[in-house]
């Protein structure tokens, strides 16, 4: 998999801090390389459609939002 791209959305609160430790920690994990990026501009999150925060988006799709994933839930929508 290549040119990986992981993007966090959230107000920069505790839960969406966590969120985007879990996934560095996930990538980590699995020695995965990816371009995370961690998006707390809220015009660029309406944009997406995201209603609950935090989301989260593998190579722009959104495949969570509304809960803090932890490391093993993260690691799912990368495998």
């Amino acid at each position: 998999m290549e040119n990986l791209t992981v993007k966090i959305y959230g107000s920069g609160c505790k839960g969406c801090q966590t969120l985007h430790q879990n996934v560095i920690d996930a990538l980590a994990e699995m020695n995965i390389a990816a371009d995370v990026q961690y998006i707390t501009d809220m015009q660029k999150i309406m944009e997406t459609g995201v209603m609950s925060l935090p989301a989260l988006a593998v190579n722009d799709k959104i495949v969570s939002s509304g809960k803090v994933l932890n490391v093993e839930e993260v690691k799912k929508f990368l495998a």
